[in-house]
């Protein structure tokens, strides 16, 4: 029997304008520059000023004298690709081919144009459209490969790319669903694509490559239940966990070994490696001033002769091209909207972080600890809104061009009272171990007992995650005969 029933739920529901404006908000400023060129061609009502002045400059009127009709005749036979001056300056210097005009500005740089090339992230949906027709995970898949690095690594939780997801687009996906969309990108080429830690990227590997049957079984055996022990070497306690002669260890050690760790690496194309900073930060005076660098972004506007065809008094436009303009003007005025309320927030944004690490943007050195809920209560915006300007985003500074995530730290309280980033301790903690010596390298308890002295009080477990956060081995390992 069926059974009707009334549910009454709370939820929250994003316009579509709100969802335009979460989109170009976590764009940096040259995917913004490609966006907008992609609106201008889809929406006829939107122009750029640069349009404009050419528009008006073809209305003005020339008043130059009437051409005869042999004057005609001869300048119908002339490259097109002069201009009047040029015709000019070709009378006083005589003629000159198209080769000798195009190298008339010698002075002039060239630069190279870069090679096109098909993006990395391109490729990687172009293969997953191949072999999934869902348009909800391909929209996971789309989030996902947009948040991989240069590397090849899913740098950001998965659970917080659903969460937004789910909010965006009101949607409900689950993290089961989310991780075997995640597992499907980690199979494509480059295999190992989007893992989130060095592990989970060589086993996605070795499940995709094509090895011995006995040798790939042993090797996921080794990456998934005793990893460790291959990071420290322990190869006579792994050759008894699995049953294994060493010259059959061997083999599965060296095709561990020969595994890429960085499936992302020579795959972006010069366009993604280059970092174009979205922000300028420059002292004046001892006060700061914020730039957002926009300059190559095209000021919009909405085209008025299309405004005029909507008038109540033209007779001559029909209701469904009326109707069709009047969309396009709705879309026009809000993706115009979108960009000033972009810049707005990055703007905030920006200067929130300034005024919260002042010391570093003065000295360069010492960061305090801050997380995103900090920045959001500052601008009074959601915590996933700073994430979405905070991705993909760089600033330039006199110290260099960093990553916005950079400011991003948590921290520890001193004897004194001070709170001191994490970036701070694992710096001295890099700084402890590249002056140690070699014969007698120290231990996580001595180093945490260094750090104990200087006022940071530090568990051993700390100073362990932080030195592998670094990259650096453990005593053991670290010691030179």
């Amino acid at each position: 029997m069926i059974n009707l029933s009334q549910q009454l739920r709370l939820g929250l529901k994003l316009t579509p304008q709100q969802v335009q404006y979460l989109k170009l908000l976590q764009l940096p400023n040259l995917a913004l520059e490609q966006r907008i060129k992609t609106e201008l061609e889809l929406n006829p009502l939107l122009e750029t000023n640069e349009e404009l002045e050419q528009t008006l400059e073809q209305a003005e009127p020339e008043a130059e004298p009437a051409e005869s009709a042999e004057e005609e005749k001869i300048d119908s036979q002339k490259d097109d690709s002069y201009s009047l001056d040029d015709y000019l300056n070709d009378d006083l210097a005589g003629f000159k081919s198209p080769e000798g005009y195009r190298n008339r500005d010698e002075d002039e740089e060239y630069e190279r144009p870069l090679v096109a090339a098909v993006p990395m992230s391109e490729r990687l949906l172009s293969q997953f459209r191949l072999q999934s027709e869902d348009e909800t995970d391909f929209l996971i898949a789309e989030e996902i490969i947009g948040n991989v690095d240069e590397d090849g690594y899913l740098r950001r939780d998965l659970a917080l790319i659903v969460q937004d997801l789910n909010l965006t687009f009101g949607l409900e996906i689950s993290m089961e669903r989310a991780e075997a969309v995640l597992r499907h990108i980690q199979a494509l080429e480059p295999p190992g694509i989007g893992a989130r830690t060095l592990q989970e990227c060589l086993i996605a590997q070795v499940r995709a490559g094509k090895f011995d049957h006995l040798i790939k079984e042993l090797a996921l055996k080794i990456l998934e239940n005793h990893f460790d022990d291959l990071k420290l070497k322990r190869f006579e306690s792994l050759g008894n966990s699995l049953h294994a002669g060493m010259e059959t260890l061997k083999k599965v050690v060296d095709l561990i070994q020969h595994l890429n760790p960085k499936p992302g690496e020579g795959q972006f194309t010069a366009q993604e490696n280059y970092v174009t900073p979205d922000f300028l930060v420059e002292k004046d005076n001892g006060q700061f001033l914020i730039t957002l660098n926009d300059r190559n972004l095209p000021s919009l506007r909405i085209n008025n002769a299309y405004r005029d065809m909507v008038a109540p008094k033209s007779k001559k436009t029909s209701k469904e091209a009326k109707d069709f303009i009047k969309q396009k003007f709705e879309a026009a005025k809000w993706f115009i909207a979108s960009i000033h309320q972009r810049r707005e927030t990055l703007l905030k944004v920006m200067r929130a972080i300034l005024e919260r690490q002042r010391r570093w943007f003065d000295e360069g050195e010492v960061l305090k600890p801050m997380i995103y809920k900090d920045i959001a209560e500052t601008v009074g915006v959601d915590i996933s809104t700073i994430s979405r300007v905070v991705n993909s985003k760089y600033v330039q500074t006199e110290f260099g061009v960093f990553s916005l995530k950079q400011f991003f730290t948590s921290g520890l309280e001193t004897d004194s009272g001070e709170d001191v980033s994490n970036q701070t301790i694992k710096q001295r903690i890099k700084d402890i171990i590249s002056t140690e010596d070699s014969q007698k390298p120290l231990n996580d308890d001595k180093i945490a007992a260094m750090l104990a002295s200087e006022g940071v009080r530090i568990a051993r477990r700390t100073v362990a995650k932080y030195r592998e956060q670094l990259g650096l081995p453990i005593a053991r390992l670290r010691k030179k005969l």
